[in-house]
């Protein structure tokens, strides 16, 4: 495309596209940057500048841009049979993907409800645990229990059982019956706390709504908002007991961690925790084309076989044919390649660039496991102290992001919690990028502190 293409399309988004989460004025002032193409670890912007793609798009590019093998199948499936509804029908792809997932998922987690994405399928599983337990004669459990800061989506539901204050409060009153219960966050607790406090937590709250009242408790293995939140060794095997004492459905929201991102097909797997449901999205098919979805277990779909009971939900485009397709050309290829292995293979690798990192001044902790790393930023290493909002529009925006692009590195600089740079690279990443990932954060983040110093 010429420059004057170029120069129509930032007209055209500065006046008619709405970008997600986007600030808008920022657009009308200077030029939003146009991604033309990827290759690989690797996206390139309108000028031709390279970046890794050291967030997979969002978490989601598995198995890097550019792969011809999944566009085909994309447009074969389209010429075959492009689109029909899975309400009262199946279709191959459909039917031939919740087979596959049903083998790769633990235990007895064999019946698969498609959606589109992540939020509707966290809004789908607690629509799920609601008729369930209406099924078997408890009508009364209803609510939900999330953590604090956690991100579950953004429809009404799904922002309801969404801990992150930011996003929620201007929609309030949501979705009665959304409780929180604390973190994993280690390094914002005292000095000697009890690393299963968390996990008492969603005890007590049980308790404290009433157990009969309860119908869920949704988590993500490791807690994206507040920073790639690791839980401690035992949380989950006390988490799983807790729900079995009182009856409470475990989902394991892995919208982000399943399909290899923790080196493992389900971040279940690597706590090793059995959930009754697990929700997923994003890398399933590794963004070539939308969907998500929830697998449950044969205990939850069994009302469902009973009679003519129906569950009283469904989406126009779940369980879409041609991003079915994508999802099990996807699913091979991830297995050909052994991606979840190639994760696990570099993860020591991974470690040390971290450790590199958190020897800045700039840094207080570092986080994460598998391709998915926070470094979250601090003023005072000492006392940990944070910045303010502010400090973190000129540090994150002003700063940071506009410095990791330049130098050719697209990440995440998040301050819903406190201010984190996140890393979720492609599984095909290996020691080159991940040293490259490394160095340019060295780099950004010692320039970054030192003009925060001369403020």
């Amino acid at each position: 495309m010429t420059a004057d293409g170029f120069d129509e399309l930032q007209t055209a988004a500065s006046r008619h596209l709405w970008g997600h989460f986007t600030r808008l004025g920022n657009f009308q002032r200077e030029p939003m940057p146009i991604i033309t193409h990827g290759e690989g670890n690797y996206v390139f912007d309108q000028h031709g500048h390279r970046l890794l793609d050291g967030l997979s798009g969002l978490f989601t590019v598995q198995v890097g841009h550019g792969r011809h093998e999944l566009a085909e199948v994309a447009t074969k499936q389209a010429a075959t049979l492009a689109y029909f509804p899975i309400w009262s029908f199946g279709h191959e792809p459909a039917i031939r993907l919740a087979a596959r997932l049903a083998e790769l998922a633990p235990g007895d987690l064999n019946r698969v409800f498609f959606t589109t994405g992540g939020g509707e399928a966290v809004e789908s599983a607690w629509k799920l645990a609601i008729q369930y337990f209406a099924a078997i004669g408890q009508p009364q459990r209803r609510k939900v229990i999330s953590r604090h800061y956690a991100y579950h989506g953004t429809t009404f539901g799904a922002l309801s059982i969404t801990g992150v204050p930011a996003i929620k409060n201007p929609w309030e009153p949501l979705v009665p019956g959304a409780v929180k219960v604390m973190n994993t966050n280690a390094y914002r607790r005292p000095e000697g706390h009890d690393p299963l406090e968390a996990a008492d937590d969603i005890e007590a709250r049980i308790l404290m709504e009433g157990p009969d009242t309860v119908a869920c408790v949704v988590l993500e293995p490791v807690q994206n908002t507040g920073g790639a939140l690791v839980p401690p060794p035992g949380y989950f095997e006390r988490v799983r007991e807790i729900c079995d004492r009182y009856g409470v459905l475990l989902v394991s929201d892995e919208v982000i961690c399943a399909f290899g991102r923790l080196g493992h097909w389900f971040g279940c797997e690597r706590f090793g925790y059995q959930p009754d449901m697990i929700v997923f999205a994003k890398g399933v098919t590794s963004g070539y084309a939308p969907l998500g979805g929830v697998i449950v277990s044969d205990r939850l779909a069994a009302p469902f076989l009973e009679d003519d009971r129906v569950f009283l939900h469904g989406l126009t485009f779940g369980g879409h044919p041609v991003s079915c397709a994508v999802a099990l050309a996807n699913i091979d290829l991830m297995e050909r390649d052994d991606l979840p292995g190639n994760v696990l293979r570099n993860e020591a690798v991974f470690d040390d660039v971290m450790a590199r990192i958190a020897e800045l001044p700039i840094v207080g902790d570092v986080r994460g496991c598998g391709y998915f790393r926070v470094a979250e930023l601090v003023k005072d290493k000492a006392t940990k102290t944070t910045f303010d909002d502010d400090e973190c529009e000129w540090l994150l925006r002003g700063v940071l992001s506009p410095a990791l692009y330049k130098a050719g590195l697209f990440c995440r600089a998040d301050d819903r919690a406190d201010p984190v740079v996140v890393l979720s690279p492609p599984l095909t990443c290996g020691t080159d990028e991940l040293q490259f990932i490394g160095d340019t954060l060295v780099d950004a983040c010692t320039a970054a502190w030192e003009q925060f110093q001369s403020r």
